[in-house]
């Protein structure tokens, strides 16, 4: 957005009611990804798919979203970021009913790209207006919002869990679950910045190449979210066939993952202000290395739910503090924050299908072997994320946001 002298600079008070309607955006974005995983068992059944074909089906929500998540920037330019993301968060709630409707591989690929698609577009536009309060307060909330995310997602996999113990069809779980999430949606939606360009601003490219800067700090992010999206989709799916758990048990593997997550978000801004986002990172790295490693040698159940909280905890913070570090990243802040968000969201849906793809040649034991591998990666780049740091690393000195523009409500 441009600057207009026209338009009032929002108030802070504003900006804190602002605060609040954007982490309720999250969490009912959070919510839909939660009931979806819970499912895929039940969809993998009901389409009648084997591993490795449930694999390629959920490679078609990235396709989708690589389609679709440049489009965001110029929905928000045209309709405003208020009006854009009312539309798209409620298509991407809609979207949750179409999974479960398709009965064989190809209804399923087509339900997931529309999935994907609306899944990646509202990302956008709810991470955009996230750092643009962030930095309008001049203080981390980006963690605090992913835990709401993550909070969200646990609600969704917690009801989740619960249907699948008692057999509910998924069909009509997630229609009911669709209907409550728009209206909850619509309804935060109202409280969030409006958004909009200046008259004469010029329209932002639909396809853009991401900076340097964008790149190296989107490798980390990859792998937090690889790690992520591995263990949301495949992790009930991982109990229910390689430890043979039940589908009740199958489904809180999912809801332990959500768990601890959520906890780490909520609590990550604090602990990223006292030990920086290096230090952060590198821990988290060992905690998420320590539960793959727990998730592949698992004797039993127990042992592979603590495994997949491990990691849960461990990648928790990674992808806000790689946000954090784009807008704080190079000459053009916007540009580096969008590439950032295409990588690792990116990385986040074809995850699913390549753990699939893995585990139909060899087994979901060597699959959960690559993830633990990744995991290791954040230890040795979280260096990168030193930009991302709100305080410096030596003498806890605040540092600045970058000026944002003004708009209009």
């Amino acid at each position: 957005m441009t600057e207009d002298p026209a338009v009032p600079v929002f108030g802070m008070e504003r900006i804190r009611r602002a605060r609040y309607a954007v982490a309720a955006v999250f969490a009912v974005h959070g919510a839909v990804t939660g009931s979806f995983a819970t499912r895929v068992p039940w969809i993998q059944d009901h389409a009648s798919v084997s591993a490795g074909q449930l694999g390629l089906a959920l490679a078609f929500p990235a396709i989708g979203a690589s389609v679709a998540m440049p489009l965001a920037g110029s929905v928000s330019h045209r309709f405003g970021a208020r009006t854009a993301l009312r539309g798209l968060l409620t298509l991407w709630t809609l979207a949750l009913i179409l999974p479960a409707l398709a009965p064989n591989l190809l209804t399923l690929c087509l339900a997931l790209f529309v999935y994907g698609a609306s899944a990646g577009m509202s990302d956008v536009a709810m991470n955009a207006l996230g750092v643009e309060v962030e930095n309008r307060l001049n203080k981390s909330i980006m963690s605090g919002l992913h835990g709401m995310w993550s909070v969200g997602a646990l609600t969704g996999s917690a009801a989740g869990t619960v249907a699948a113990h008692i057999g509910a069809d998924a069909r009509l779980h997630h229609t009911l679950a669709a209907l409550v999430l728009t209206a909850l949606g619509l309804a935060a939606c109202q409280g969030v910045l409006d958004l909009r360009s200046a008259p004469d601003e010029e329209p932002p490219p639909r396809f853009t190449l991401p900076p340097r800067s964008a790149l190296v700090i989107g490798a980390v992010g990859f792998c937090a979210v690889f790690a992520e999206g591995a263990s949301m989709d495949w992790s009930a799916v991982y109990l229910k066939d390689i430890m043979g758990s039940s589908a009740g048990l199958a489904a809180a593997s999912t809801t332990a993952f959500a768990l601890t997550m959520a906890i780490a978000r909520i609590a990550g801004d604090k602990v990223v202000d006292r030990f920086g986002a290096v230090r952060t990172v590198r821990v988290g790295g060992l905690l998420a290395t320590l539960g793959g490693l727990l998730v592949v040698l698992a004797p039993g159940s127990a042992t592979a739910l603590c495994g997949f909280g491990l990691m849960g905890l461990g990648v928790a913070v990674v992808v806000p503090l790689a946000f954090a570090a784009a807008g704080r990243s190079g000459t053009n802040p916007s540009r580096a924050i969008a590439g950032v968000a295409t990588i690792t969201y990116t990385s986040g849906l074809i995850a699913p299908s390549a753990i699939g793809s893995l585990a139909e040649a060899t087994s979901l034991l060597v699959s959960f072997g690559l993830v633990t591998v990744l995991a290791f990666g954040l230890v040795l780049g979280a260096q990168v994320l030193r930009a991302g740091d709100r305080r410096a690393a030596e003498g806890g000195v605040a540092q600045p946001a970058p000026a944002r523009s003004s708009a209009g409500d």
